[in-house]
């Protein structure tokens, strides 16, 4: 019995077990670092290159999903933030154009790649650039305060140019400018407004200083008011001089 149990003392090595510990624990690293992991995200697109009488009108895409097959420290390392899709449009010509998605030139850190990505290419629609002079209209809103009624409006400059791709640009016949609240007019002023174009991306205002507009407030008299002057049940009101003798006038007609 006692021999027993020596032998199994001897077959136990605690430096042998930590050594196979270790060992397990470096295999277990090593799986899970090389192990490749799927991530997707998306790649926003930048063109660049266009022409100066050319716009862009229209594109398929902005943005490009992308996976990305990598170790846990490679994706660790992934800097999506920064990455971006640049297109380079100074040869194109107006009309469509069509560009194939080609990701090679965007940089990954290693033992990561590009698996998949869509869409795989990419249509842009060029135009050609024009102007137009248009009328600016300001945009009133709201009601006056009680006691005051609007006399006015003048808008400086009244007429402004635009530009940006022609089929837009010539369909349009005026500009408004950003809503003025006729509630916080208190009296006369000029009040500065910028203007409003509708597809900023496509037509644009080629000066992009505000506009004056100019806003006149005159006094309300009260309803059946007419200064001193009175006129009531269709009969003509009488000469000031004598409604000023009447007011004046004491009981039975006296002027005291």
């Amino acid at each position: 019995m006692a021999r027993s149990r020596s032998r199994r003392r001897s077959n136990f090595r605690p430096g042998l077990m930590l050594l196979a510990l270790v060992i397990a624990l470096f295999l277990w690293g090593v799986a899970q670092g090389s192990t490749d992991i799927r991530y997707s995200f998306d790649i926003p697109v930048e063109i660049h290159g266009v022409e100066e009488d050319l716009v862009v009108t229209d594109q398929t895409a902005s943005e490009i999903n992308v996976g990305v097959l990598g170790s846990r420290a490679a994706l660790r390392n992934l800097d999506e933030e920064r990455m971006k899709y640049e297109i380079d449009v100074s040869n194109v010509k107006p009309g469509v154009a069509e560009f194939m998605v080609d990701l090679g030139t965007i940089e990954l850190p290693r033992r990561a790649r590009f698996n998949n990505h869509s869409p795989s290419r990419i249509q842009i629609r060029m135009e050609r650039k024009s102007r137009k002079e248009v009328t600016v209209v300001p945009d009133i809103q709201g009601e006056p305060i009680p006691g005051l009624a609007v006399a006015e409006v003048r808008v400086v400059p009244d007429r402004v140019w635009l530009a940006g791709a022609k089929s837009h640009v010539m369909r349009v016949a005026e500009v408004k400018t950003e809503p003025i609240d006729l509630a916080e007019i208190k009296e006369s002023q000029d009040v500065s407004a910028r203007l409003v174009v509708l597809g900023r991306d496509t037509v644009w205002a080629e000066e992009e200083t505000p506009v004056t507009v100019s806003i006149i407030v005159e006094p309300v008299l009260p309803p059946g008011e007419d200064g001193i002057r009175l006129e009531m049940d269709g009969v003509p009101p009488a000469p000031a001089e004598e409604v000023l003798e009447g007011r004046n006038a004491g009981p039975g007609g006296a002027t005291g």
